[in-house]
């Protein structure tokens, strides 16, 4: 009885601080702090970015990509996440960022912060369901099934990408708690699979281990296999292959946009946010380290090209092999799954406060199944159609990586000046005296890997990013948008 009252009275005084902010509590609160950390460990998936986006690091300096490339970028995604947990735990709701962009940095600074971060969403959810279909169904799964690939082209990618996005539509909007006891689940799978799959390829090596591989720095720029145009020297090499890191540890956003369905969401989030990011980096560096090490040789692993994967577990005993191939074909598509799940609440926010075309639909809650039927459906059918060029897959991995970073420095660079002045309210994750400091190092961190991450032969992206960056000045300066649009409502502290 006494847990229920507590229960009853945590739910409470969520909903009591969400109505400080301006919001009726909508959605249903069933998630806990496991749930919480599980979305966001499930979105990072070391399984998906570690796997798909490897060719992106040993194609660049080879071992020392992975060896001391990782543990950089993973470094600064920690202080980006401690950055954001803090303002997480003053303001916990679904619009996160761009929430946190509006109150720190006004209405039109949260404005552009949730189109970075919706379209950065967006191609996460692209590239992951993608990443199901070509590297996990096509390369593990069909193979295991004994599904003849050889003659799918162009057409069969775009309809198994809309079946797997159709399904995972259908589970978020139709079955919301079964959606969270599966992503949860998912969370497990992730350190269960990555642990034994690590302790496989160790156990089944026949290459002497060479640690001076993790920090051997050679430039595979241009060589065969490698997805990077020839660059010179070795700076370029290695940054190109943080994007591993940048790729793989990002998507933690998802923690804050499922705030109100979390309890206890000031002091569950801000945890589910750097412990999905410190976890994610711990046995994501085991894993990927592993990779490097049983390799025959560097220089054939990056020959491979996105071919690798499947030669390593070519020397597991084909039952192991079988069982692996199909839980990490599972395990991404539930990935994608928790993808589409932060991109629903992202859209259902800020379409809420009246910030996205067709608002009045997109914030419509199922009155029964307290889901957000419109958001989940339009974000299925944009990230599906995202994948059209989805041929260049490295395109979608490092733009989604690079919009959603941009949405991750803003509000944080925001709260460096608002602190102490406009923000007062503080949660209880709360740094201190190093609030500001840490502030201002995510900042410098998340502007360099956006840096990174724009830089040749990534153009495109840096063009995308400037074309949105003029596209939103004439909606907002000329267009009216300043004047239609509200915000979200003022924070009673």
């Amino acid at each position: 009885m006494s847990e229920t009252i507590h229960a009853g009275s945590a739910a409470e005084q969520d909903a009591a601080e969400l109505k400080k902010m301006g919001y009726e509590q909508e959605l249903h609160r069933h998630m806990g702090g496991f749930s919480n950390f599980a979305i966001s460990f499930s979105i990072i998936c070391i399984l998906a970015g570690g796997i798909s986006a490897f060719p992106l690091a040993l194609g660049g300096a080879g071992g020392a990509s992975v060896g001391i490339g990782w543990l950089v970028g993973a470094g600064f995604a920690t202080i980006v996440a401690l950055a954001m947990a803090q303002i997480s735990s003053s303001y916990p709701t679904a619009g996160g960022l761009y929430h946190w962009g509006s109150i720190l940095g006004g209405k039109g600074y949260g404005w552009c912060t949730a189109w970075f971060n919706l379209l950065g969403l967006i191609f996460v959810v692209a590239s992951v369901n993608f990443a199901v279909y070509d590297f996990f169904f096509k390369g593990l799964a069909a193979p295991i099934l004994g599904i003849d690939v050889s003659g799918y082209g162009y057409m069969h990618q775009t309809l198994y990408i809309a079946a797997f996005t159709i399904l995972q539509a259908i589970l978020i909007y139709r079955f919301p708690k079964l959606t969270t006891k599966v992503t949860d689940l998912s969370g497990y799978l992730i350190m269960l699979i990555a642990t034994v799959l690590t302790v496989s390829l160790l156990v089944y090596n026949t290459t002497p281990l060479d640690f001076s591989r993790l920090y051997t720095f050679t430039n595979f720029t241009g060589a065969e296999g490698s997805v990077w145009p020839k660059s010179e020297g070795m700076v370029m090499p290695f940054l190109l292959g943080l994007l591993l890191a940048v790729y793989t540890i990002t998507g933690f956003d998802a923690s804050a946009h499922t705030s109100e369905e979390t309890r206890d969401a000031a002091r569950a989030v801000p945890k589910g946010i750097v412990s999905s990011v410190v976890y994610s980096a711990i046995f994501g560096y085991v894993m990927i380290c592993t990779f490097v090490l049983v390799m025959p040789d560097v220089a054939g692993g990056v020959k491979q090209g996105f071919g690798f994967f499947d030669s390593l577990l070519g020397t597991l005993p084909p039952a192991l092999k079988t069982v692996l191939g199909l839980g990490i074909f599972i395990v991404n598509f539930l990935c994608g799954l928790a993808c589409l799940t932060s991109t629903s609440r992202m859209m259902f926010a800020f379409a809420r406060d009246g910030g996205l075309p067709a608002s009045d639909a997109l914030k419509k809650v199922h009155p029964t199944l307290k889901t957000p039927v419109a958001a989940i459906w339009v974000s299925a059918i944009l990230s599906v159609l995202a994948t059209l060029y989805a041929a260049a897959f490295s395109v979608l991995a490092v733009g989604c990586a690079v919009f959603l970073y941009i949405s991750y420095i803003m509000p944080t660079a925001a709260g460096i000046l608002a602190e102490g002045k406009t923000w007062t309210h503080k949660g209880p994750f709360n740094l201190g005296g190093l609030s500001k400091p840490i502030a201002v190092l995510a900042v410098l961190g998340g502007g360099f890997l956006v840096f990174v991450g724009v830089q040749p032969p990534n153009e495109k992206v840096l063009y995308v990013t400037i074309a949105m960056l003029v596209v939103m000045g004439l909606f907002w300066y000329v267009f009216g948008e300043s004047k239609r649009f509200k915000g979200p409502p003022t924070v009673k502290e």
